[in-house]
Order: structure tokens, then C-alpha cells, then sequence
């Protein structure tokens, strides 16, 4: 089953609803970070290969690198299969995610056909291509294909901020932090854009691109 999907704002005011009514802690977030980003994304190819960029650099990094390969034309799965590594290299990748890059667009994925299968299936198949985890494959479920009910609980942003909004003694690893979240279904989506204002407001800067 799909589940909602996340098209408009009035969405996420139904999910922020949702969530106040059920952790009062949520009303302290969304009275500091005011109306929620929508954050939607177009899907497909260069969706994903934006998420690969984003992985273990800070949203600065990843947007700067991703500037650069934008300007060298190289976000379309036959320019990166044609692209040197030097080209690749000279956009600012590592030699890992360019193996990624590479990989990701020799995958042949059908990106329409994901639109319409259950999320669990469109982790399995992302998450099948090289450099690509669980985290960039619900982080792609999330705000490509507009889940409602994605959560991504290894973001380590959406760690800190759970953890300065619920006054935790550490961090929540992922497991831990995936449980916590398991209350706010069916709009984990909508929890999670929340953290993430939170930490915007709590820490003076983005916790996700």
C-alpha cells in the first residue's frame, strides 16, 4: 500500500495536527518553527543522484558540489556514465561516490514503476544499487515520491533535534529513534520535516538540503 501522499501545505497542517494532538511536544516545535517546508522534490534520476552528493557532507558541501556538476551538465545517467573520473572528480566527488554515481546510473531503475509500489519495495530496490542505504533510499521516499508516512531515523540531524526537543540524556541511535517515532504514523513525514525546523531554529543552521 502507498499511503498518503504529501502534495501540498494544507498536508502538512493535517500532519502537524496530527502530531500536536498526539506528543505535546511537538505544539513547543511547531509553535517556534512555525508553517512546515514542503520539500517536495521531483523524482527519478537525478533526484537520487542529488542524494548520493548529500551523503556525510555538510548541507554546504553538498550544495556547492552539486552547483558545480549542475554547471558541468553532469546530473543525467548517460553524462555520468560517459564522464571521466577526473570530470567527476573536479565537481568536487569523492572517489567512492563517483563509483556510486556510476553505479546508480548503470542500474537501469524505473523510477515511474516506483511511484506506485509500497514504500518497503522502494527501499529494497534503491537500496539494491552501491552507495545507496536506507537512509538516501527514505530520504528519496520522503520527498521525491511525497510518503506521508516516511521516517529516515538515521539522519543525524533528526537525532540531535529529537534529542534537545525531548530533553534526552544523548543522542537516540537509529533503532532507538525509529521506535520513538513509531506513535506519529501515519505522518513520520511530517515529524520528520518538523525536527528538522527544530534544529534549524535550535542550531542556527540546516540539518537537511
Amino acid at each position: 500500500m502507498v499511503g498518503r501522499i504529501i502534495e501540498t501545505e494544507a498536508c502538512l497542517a493535517e500532519g502537524a495536527a496530527h502530531l500536536a494532538a498526539v506528543e505535546p511536544r511537538f505544539v513547543h516545535a511547531l509553535s517556534l518553527t512555525g508553517p512546515l517546508p514542503l520539500r517536495r522534490r521531483k523524482d527519478g534520476f537525478e533526484a537520487l543522484l542529488s542524494a548520493i552528493v548529500s551523503q556525510q557532507v555538510s548541507v554546504a558541501a553538498a550544495d556547492a558540489i552539486w552547483g558545480r556538476m549542475k554547471a558541468a551538465r553532469l546530473t543525467g545517467p548517460r553524462k555520468i556514465i560517459w564522464a571521466s573520473d577526473e570530470d567527476l572528480r573536479a565537481c568536487g566527488l569523492s572517489r567512492q561516490k563517483i563509483r556510486y554515481a556510476k553505479a546508480l546510473a548503470s542500474a537501469g531503475i524505473d523510477f515511474a514503476a516506483l511511484r506506485g509500489v509500497p514504500t518497503e519495495e522502494v527501499v529494497a530496490t534503491l537500496v539494491a544499487v552501491p552507495g545507496i542505504g536506507r537512509w538516501t533510499a527514505e530520504i528519496y521516499a520522503m520527498f521525491s515520491l511525497g510518503r506521508a508516512d516516511v521516517f529516515a531515523p538515521a539522519d543525524l540531524a533528526l537525532q540531535e533535534s529529537a534529542r534537545l526537543l525531548f530533553d534526552l540524556p544523548e543522542r537516540p541511535k537509529e533503532r532507538a529513534l525509529r521506535q520513538m517515532a513509531e506513535p506519529w504514523a501515519p505522518w513520520r513525514g511530517v515529524a520528520a520535516r518538523a525536527l528538522w525546523a527544530y534544529y534549524r531554529v535550535a542550531k542556527d543552521r540546516e540539518g537537511i538540503r
